[in-house]
């Protein structure tokens, strides 16, 4: 339990700091509210009444979101293999062009497409 309490003690200095935070922007912050400041945040777009059916959400958001967990997941599997570089020999080396030649498929293809191009 010894080598486990520095953690401990640093997530709870974390987790205070946080909380307090919050607290003291609160308590100490400016209370100006205005019509703004309460309406919902659009990203300087002017919110639109939404139809009944829901209406169309431009596909763009759910492809920018797949692209960064695409290429997230790749970093996650990159890691380990870069910190047991030498223990894997050429097999690891082999299997990581593989996995890295798969990634690239997917993201030329992407570009191709014109996946990232911002509009």
């Amino acid at each position: 339990m010894n080598a486990y309490a520095p953690i401990l003690v640093l997530g709870a200095i974390a987790a205070a700091f946080a909380i307090g935070s919050v607290a003291m922007a609160a308590l100490t912050g400016p209370k100006r509210y205005n019509r703004a400041k309460l309406d919902a945040y659009e990203c300087g777009i002017e919110p639109t009444p939404q139809p009944a059916g829901g209406g169309r959400f431009p596909i763009k958001y759910y492809l920018t979101a797949m692209l960064f967990i695409v290429f997230d997941i790749e970093i996650v599997f990159l890691y380990p293999w870069a910190v047991t570089f030498d223990a894997l020999g050429i097999f690891g080396l082999v299997e990581m062009v593989l996995f890295i030649a798969t990634v690239f498929v997917a993201y030329a293809y992407v570009w191709r497409r014109g996946g990232l191009e911002w509009d």
